[in-house]
């Protein structure tokens, strides 16, 4: 039996709601970025009519282009073996979910060729190669997470449980602030702990072991105590349906706590020597990851593992006239604006990207305006309080008298992370290109 889902998270919703009337396991394999296939294996048990009809009030918003076959209701009736079935017009190799395009191009890094031989990743592989590099080396390190033990909906640690053990990758209880809280604990016990946070939308039940526990655990103990061993992993950022609790990008939240990293990757390379590199650091450390990439993003991927340097912006492209800063997936909507203004205005474009949230590389951004002389900042998450913001003041102070136009800064709105209408909230190219036709023309 298979039910199409048009979002995984569709899966742990169901489960929540009702922990004794199905059991899911995810497939290994999926039909697209956003859609993936799951196999549903039912349990005998009674069933009583309240619970049929919270049954299908649940699954009829859940799966798509399914239909709910031989569920017989009564006061004492069971399931049978088949509670789910695809209808038979619809058929999982030839028919998926309608869905509009990407809002950006993925532009894939050159080849690396100074960390050793490479093999074909997407992002989340890339994720998992990391993850299996610090298990293999590392004898202390634990993965544990809401459902990372069978691989997490995302699939970044499928096949590790199996190759390093149940008590080295293991599922918690969904409590966001008792992951966090443990690995804090086992990182001051001498553990490298990686910790995951299903979607960093759900990061907030943490917070405060985040901000009050984590971040100060050294500087209240005098440097005699530390955490510095804790990495915290999230999905982050939209992803073309997440709607309100599965799309937003929470980094600026963390950027205003002093103790911990934030850090971002725009691609697979990236993500794996970054990554490595949280957890090898001696301060806690918050990765988050473009969610919307994680089977976008393909490129050659080192196999060993290898680290990028923290808080060391990229120079991508170079360019002379006006300077692009953004992270994450928002690069590569910056990449094809900077081609756009190259062919249409004749504008050079320099693009950075800043990789680390906390503590940022001020050098390299101030270093461009001064060459620029003008800037605009991108990113999902709304305007208000932005770490776009926080670049703007320091821009500003550093570089005033190199500016040529006010800064520009091209983001979210103010508002709720909205579900249709999300194609006119993201900052798309139209929005940066109009962006840069203003700072060019001031």
């Amino acid at each position: 039996m298979y039910i199409l889902y048009s979002i995984p998270s569709t899966v742990s919703c169901l489960c929540r709601s009702v922990p004794s009337l199905i059991h899911i396991s995810l497939c290994t394999y999926s039909l697209s970025p956003y859609t993936c296939v799951y196999k549903a294996v039912v349990l005998e048990f009674p069933l009583t009519t309240a619970m049929a009809a919270a049954a299908r009030f649940l699954l009829r918003g859940a799966v798509s282009k399914a239909s709910i076959a031989n569920v017989n209701v009564g006061a004492q009736s069971s399931f049978g073996i088949t509670l789910l079935s695809l209808s038979p017009k619809c058929s999982s190799k030839t028919k998926t979910q309608r869905r509009n395009a990407a809002h950006f191009t993925y532009h894939p890094d050159p080849v690396p060729t100074e960390y050793g031989p490479t093999t074909k990743m997407n992002l989340f592989q890339s994720v998992t190669s990391a993850l299996d590099n610090t298990l293999a080396s590392d004898p202390t390190a634990v993965i544990f997470g809401e459902d990372v033990a069978f691989g997490g909906v995302f699939r970044c640690t499928v096949g590790l449980r199996d190759k390093y053990g149940k008590d080295r990758v293991f599922n918690t209880p969904l409590c966001e602030q008792g992951i966090v809280g443990f690995g804090i604990g086992a990182a001051v016990a001498g553990a490298t702990a990686i910790a995951e946070i299903q979607f960093a939308d759900y990061i907030y039940p943490a917070f405060d072991q985040i901000v009050n526990e984590a971040a100060k655990y050294r500087y209240r103990s005098g440097n005699l105590f530390d955490c510095g061993n804790l990495t915290i992993r999230a999905p982050w950022g939209c992803v073309g349906h997440g709607s309100l609790y599965h799309s937003q990008s929470p980094e600026a939240f963390f950027a205003h706590c002093p103790g911990i990293k934030v850090v971002i990757p725009r691609g697979p390379v990236q993500c794996k020597g970054l990554l490595l590199s949280c957890i090898a650091d001696q301060n806690p450390c918050i990765f988050f990851e473009p969610k919307i990439l994680y089977r976008a993003a393909v490129e050659q991927v080192p196999t060993e593992a290898y680290t990028i340097p923290l808080s060391q912006a990229e120079v991508i492209q170079e360019g002379s006239d006006v300077t692009l800063v953004a992270w994450g997936t928002q690069i590569h909507v910056l990449m094809e604006v900077a081609n756009m203004a190259q062919e249409k205005l004749g504008v050079s474009c320099e693009l950075i990207d800043l990789q680390t949230i906390l503590p940022w590389d001020t050098e390299t951004v101030c270093k461009s305006v001064a060459k620029t002389g003008r800037l605009l900042i991108s990113h999902e998450a709304p305007i208000t309080g932005g770490f776009a913001a926080e670049i703007s003041s320091t821009v500003q102070e550093e570089c005033f008298l190199n500016l040529e136009a006010p800064i520009a800064r091209v983001c979210g709105y103010d508002t709720p992370f909205p579900h249709i209408f999300e194609p006119f909230y993201i900052p798309d190219k139209w929005k940066c290109f109009d962006a840069i036709k203003k700072l060019i023309s001031y």
